[in-house]
């Protein structure tokens, strides 16, 4: 995806864990579609702080997690229950196990980081170890 372009819709999961989320919901305020694995060490490494990240603008941003598993045992939806409760996981985490959103996203990497402004239009997106300041600064210019 590039700067600018449109929310894609979040259809096509295998399963969602603390609450589905659809597109409507997330419109009106910023927010953040993260993808993650279970067999990711810097999605595991990084969890703690967008987690701290997710808690200090809660009531400003919306936040929905994407499961992309990246191996046959990504694939193993208890062993995803299982991480999401090991990594405080709260917001809703969809389960792409046919990678449907992933391939709309356009996304290769894990992490990453697609920050929408409140009409669902492409703000930013950053993959990798990059770290949560350049996203809180990306976050906190948007809002």
């Amino acid at each position: 995806m590039r700067v600018g372009e449109r929310m894609p819709e979040l259809i096509g999961e295998s399963a969602w864990l603390n609450g589905r989320i659809d597109k409507r919901y997330l419109l009106g305020k910023p927010s953040i579609i993260h993808f993650w694995s279970v067999s990711c060490g810097s999605c595991k490494r990084s969890m703690e702080q967008f987690n701290q990240l997710r808690d200090r603008y809660a009531d400003q941003l919306e936040i929905v997690s994407v499961h992309m598993p990246r191996s046959d045992k990504d694939l193993d939806i208890d062993l995803v229950k299982k991480t999401v409760r090991d990594l405080g996981m709260t917001q809703s985490v969809l389960i792409d196990n046919d990678h449907a959103v992933t391939d709309e996203f356009r996304n290769r990497n894990v992490p990453s980081y697609y920050l929408f402004d409140h009409e669902g239009k492409l703000y930013h997106v950053q993959s990798g170890d990059r770290g949560m300041r350049l996203l809180e600064r990306k976050i906190e210019r948007l809002l």
